[in-house]
């Protein structure tokens, strides 16, 4: 009955310690951040302040092959298993830091048989007491505890941060997967964009071995000189030249591609190497507000919880100038015979509270919170500094969209100008009004405006591609959820919605 009552008092001072535990350093509050009300480039006609559908950004340019690429990417791509590999472990971090808030529990077993030498002291007792030294065995079963009382809340502390930094690790895979989105488009344009001007110089040269013919004829028939056909043979020596370049710089884009889809290069010639367009970007961009930027895009999001981490490590640091208490205790049955285990008089037992206080370090207690304190003061301003870079990127992103569609315009322009030169010498001189030198001119200046038109029109895309990179697109906020959006997001438990907030300590000290 005794025994029974120490228990139960034993019980009540450890539930009254834990009611009355606090947990120090500061509660981390989420830091604001002024952003403008609207993008300076707003008020061009084609820009909206809607919110942008972002989280399948790709399909506004209605490509399914762009759309199947895509697809395939968040599938394959190493850098996004790398990234899926490095959440699992910050999760299993974080499960490493909540198992120190239970009491840790070892169980040992062992069977010993061994006997004393007559010599030895036990052998010589047992001989005094008249026992003869023989070999025996014996069984030992223990169950040792310890477990760390959180009084003042470091654990807790550490399992704050450990949690922080699986936020942070999710929005690390999410800023994976925008940038890989993008690069696959990026990609995928620049190839088009390769086979577009390729096939403008492959017409041109096609036209120009025409008019080598033509020369020829002509010079055969002693209508102009030689000089008219070795300067047509020049004209059409330098557009073939440029033929092999492009075509370099379309296996590299093809090359590119099939390495962001987890392939070897060469994967996927096959799959673009018949003819295509240059996607069509829509006629209108939403853009969303700026202060959206703060929830949409994930290195933003990554700053803010890896600064939510250190303010807990914080904490972690200022418990260090606490007592620490402990319980620790052990169960042992212990028996010559396996039978006997159950015995009472095989029962043994140790209960052990324990406390200890680094009552002096030197200072390193204190200089160890500096040092935390001046980490999380990085990190704040590290997120101020990233939401800056966000707002650049998108306001770059989109002076460089709307500048380049009229610079695409123009080129457009001048192109159908250039075309209508060159149909109108071609009859000059055939019927003998100007000269040679003025036709190929016209030749020379519509395959530069014609190349020039189609590395813009790849552009605008591009540009537009990194308007949806800026913003963040490619993942789905929580209000944005869908049932049919779900291919991007591995099924191991990397939340497909916003990240819910870490619940803050309401008690500080």
């Amino acid at each position: 009955m005794r025994s029974l009552t120490h228990k139960l008092g034993l019980a009540f001072a450890i539930e009254l310690i834990l009611v009355q535990a606090c947990t120090v350093g500061p509660d981390y509050v989420r830091p604001e951040v002024k952003t403008p009300d609207a993008w300076t480039i707003a008020v061009a006609e084609e820009m909206s302040e809607e919110r942008p559908p972002l989280v399948t950004w790709w399909e506004a340019l209605n490509d399914t092959v762009l759309t199947e690429l895509i697809r395939r990417a968040e599938f394959e791509n190493l850098n996004l298993k790398v990234s899926v590999a490095r959440v699992l472990e910050a999760r299993a971090i974080r499960g490493i830091a909540k198992g120190d808030l239970y009491p840790d529990l070892v169980l040992n077993g062992s069977y010993s048989y061994f006997k004393f030498s007559e010599n030895s002291p036990s052998g010589q007792i047992q001989k005094a007491l008249g026992q003869e030294v023989t070999a025996q065995g014996q069984w030992d079963v223990s169950l040792d505890t310890f477990w760390e009382i959180d009084l003042f809340g470091r654990i807790r502390r550490q399992v704050e941060a450990a949690t922080a930094e699986f936020e942070a690790s999710i929005e690390d895979y999410r800023d994976v997967l925008v940038t890989l989105y993008a690069e696959v488009a990026a990609a995928y344009v620049d190839a088009r964009t390769f086979q577009a001007r390729l096939d403008f110089a492959q017409q041109n040269a096609s036209s120009q071995r025409e008019t080598v013919g033509l020369t020829g004829d002509r010079f055969n028939a002693g209508l102009v000189s030689a000089l008219d056909v070795a300067q047509a043979e020049t004209n059409l020596a330098s557009t073939e030249a440029e033929i092999p370049s492009l075509e370099t710089a379309l296996t590299f884009a093809l090359n590119r591609l099939a390495i962001l889809l987890g392939q070897p290069p060469g994967a996927v010639h096959e799959m673009l190497g018949g003819p295509g367009t240059i996607p069509v970007p829509p006629p209108e961009i939403a853009t969303g507000l700026p202060a959206e930027l703060l929830r949409r895009r994930p290195d933003v999001r990554r700053a803010e919880r890896q600064l939510a981490a250190q303010t807990a490590r914080i904490g972690v640091a200022t418990a260090d100038l606490y007592p620490t208490f402990s319980l620790s205790g052990f169960l042992q049955l212990a028996a010559g015979k396996f039978a006997d285990l159950g015995d009472s008089e095989s029962v043994g037992w140790g209960l052990v509270p324990g406390v200890r206080w680094n009552i002096f370090a030197g200072g390193k207690i204190r200089n160890n919170i500096r040092v935390q304190e001046a980490r999380t003061e990085q990190l704040f301003y590290l997120y101020q500094q990233s939401v800056l870079l966000a707002l650049e990127e998108v306001e770059n992103a989109l002076v460089a969209y709307a500048r380049e569609k009229v610079r695409r315009d123009r080129l457009q322009q001048a192109v159908d100008a250039a075309q209508r030169s060159v149909d109108i010498v071609r009859v000059q001189y055939l019927s003998g009004i100007t000269d040679f030198q003025r036709f190929l001119d016209s030749e020379r200046e519509l395959f530069t405006r014609q190349d020039q038109l189609a590395a813009s029109e790849g552009q605008v895309v591009v540009n537009l591609i990194s308007i949806n990179k800026a913003l963040g697109g490619g993942w789905q906020l929580e209000e944005e959820a869908a049932p049919d959006r779900q291919a991007a997001l591995p099924s191991d438990g990397i939340p497909t919605s916003d990240t819910p907030e870490p619940e803050a300590s309401s008690q500080g000290s």
